[in-house]
């Protein structure tokens, strides 16, 4: 991490110092030729060093802005392109990059994650270290020394997700996986007071403007458009913004919501997030589609989406947030993480249990569906658990875990997973992969593997193998095919591909669990 102090009184300068220095060289340029571009171009620099040294700034810090995007190269590149002299601008760039102070402020190691911001001689960031739910901290830009950062705001009970920075205050948002809160600290005192939200949900932070004490926080739940709230964080009351959009959808007035935590396999409870109608009745008799991921420390956390609508024909949707993503922090990514993985379809074992058994739904109406590394959780849980389920979606999954390392995007997620070249994370890898577990004369659900042939992440050929060993092995009768989608990739599709591909899904689903209206007609043979 390489940073100028964005926050001090030259963050005017430094906003403008690109312009003018581009401008100068530029214009110098096509008045006098290369060479009086390249003058003015260093004489542009020097001005604004001696600027930004006279706002707080020291020499040492002033290389940040030029060469964290390579600005002042690229000026310097760009006249001497369009005079013809490509080399000297080649010598010019390597020279000035050469004389440049370099100051390191943290290292991987220092385990310094979700933001940072700097306020006059301080940057301040977040941080695991000793603190599983987070921890918000601080150290001098001068002399950083993140072994003994000061904490500012401790660890609390939930998870920090992001920090923003207004003029006075510092925001810090929360999460415990579902609902989001927000904390405004004051720079000058130290205070720190909880902002009262008028609404529940996921938050999206932001604070604009730096010479504001303004800021916009958007409120996100599943069943409700995005609602967008003004935070003052001076004196802490929160207003609709002139940027919210009030849009209502009469189709999804009967629907709820809600926020239960059952028991894991071990006993640790497990958030689940239920969408239905509220006319249902929890007699098993209602079709359900489950979903989970579990990986890279992402939270499953709620959003509108228009898919939600499914529910407004009878159907409960519901969310597992399985170990291994972010929703409880730290601690809760790595207990589904390589050896520990096993927790994550478990976990959603555990959520699709508890939707039978409160009678939600029940095992011949019950989809289970997994996407990308969510691959994993779906195709461990049904070679686990098959008779918990009717059907089975792989969506872009990852279901062969094994060899993934060696597919195209494979060595870079071996720090997730795991490498076969490593005798116990091969077994962890061997406990995740699906296809390896399927057993013949077993009655396995029906799946539907979905492929996107241009996907440059996920193999085509990942939730191929798996389907194909189901329909080898399978005694139940029920289908396994195979959808390949050859005009998307892996969620790189246009809009219109994904909604036919998500109909195409749930209409699977939907079919398999013997919901009225999803049924062969007439004269049509049905697979099972």
């Amino acid at each position: 991490m390489r940073r100028l102090n964005t926050t001090s009184p030259a963050t005017t300068a430094c906003a403008g110092e690109k312009w003018h220095t581009g401008y100068f060289s530029d214009v110098a340029a096509m008045t006098g030729g290369p060479w009086l571009g390249t003058w003015m171009t260093l004489a542009a620099m020097v001005g604004n060093v001696a600027l930004l040294n006279s706002t707080l700034l020291t020499t040492t810090r002033m290389p940040f802005a030029m060469a964290e995007d390579g600005y002042l190269p690229q000026a310097l590149t760009r006249t001497h392109l369009r005079y013809g002299t490509p080399w000297l601008a080649i010598v010019l760039s390597a020279a000035i990059y050469a004389l440049l102070a370099w100051q390191s402020l943290a290292q991987p190691a220092d385990k310094l994650v979700r933001g940072y911001l700097a306020r006059g001689q301080w940057l301040y960031t977040v941080t695991p270290a000793g603190a599983p739910h987070y921890r918000v901290i601080r150290s001098r830009i001068d002399k950083p020394d993140w072994h003994n950062a000061e904490t500012v705001i401790p660890e609390a009970g939930d998870s920090v997700e992001t920090i923003a920075q207004s003029k006075d205050y510092m925001l810090v948002a929360y999460s415990d996986g579902i609902n989001g809160r927000i904390v405004r600290y004051q720079f000058s005192s130290g205070a720190a007071h909880e902002v009262p939200l008028p609404v529940k949900g996921a938050l999206d932070l932001s604070c604009p403007d730096l010479h504001s004490n303004r800021c916009l926080v958007t409120v996100n739940s599943w069943i409700n458009p995005p609602a967008v709230y003004e935070i003052d964080a001076e004196s802490g009351t929160v207003a609709k913004s002139a940027f919210n959009g009030e849009v209502s959808f009469p189709e999804l007035a009967d629907l709820v919501s809600e926020e239960v935590e059952v028991p894991g396999h071990d006993g640790t409870p497990i958030p689940l997030s239920i969408v239905h109608r509220k006319d249902i009745k929890l007699d098993g008799s209602t079709p359900c589609i489950l979903e989970g991921y579990g990986a890279y420390s992402i939270s499953y956390t709620p959003s509108f989406n228009p898919r939600i609508s499914v529910a407004s024909r009878g159907v409960v949707v519901a969310y597992a947030h399985v170990r291994g993503g972010g929703e409880k922090g730290e601690a809760w990514y790595r207990a589904g993480y390589k050896s520990t993985k096993p927790n994550t379809w478990k976990d959603f074992i555990s959520a699709a249990e508890y939707l039978i058994a409160k009678g939600y739904t029940s095992a011949p109406h019950l989809t289970g569906r997994g996407t990308s590394a969510g691959g994993i959780l779906i195709s461990r849980a049904i070679t686990e658990r098959p008779e918990l389920f009717a059907a089975a979606v792989v969506n872009v999954g990852v279901a062969n875990a094994l060899r993934a390392e060696f597919s195209a995007n494979g060595p870079v997620n071996t720090p997730e997973f795991g490498t076969v070249k490593d005798p116990a994370e091969s077994q962890a890898l061997y406990e995740m992969d699906g296809l390896a577990h399927v057993r013949a004369g077993v009655a396995y659900p029906a799946v539907l593997g979905v492929a996107g042939w241009n996907d440059p992440r996920v193999a085509v050929w990942q939730p191929a193998k798996f389907v194909a060993a189901v329909q080898r092995d399978s005694n139940s009768g029920r289908p396994a095919l195979l959808l390949v989608n050859y005009d998307n990739g892996h969620f790189t599709e246009e809009k219109s591909v994904t909604f036919r591909n998500f109909a195409n899904q749930y209409a699977f689903a939907l079919w398999q669990a013997g919901a009225t209206g999803f049924q062969p007609g007439p004269g049509k043979t049905a697979a099972r």
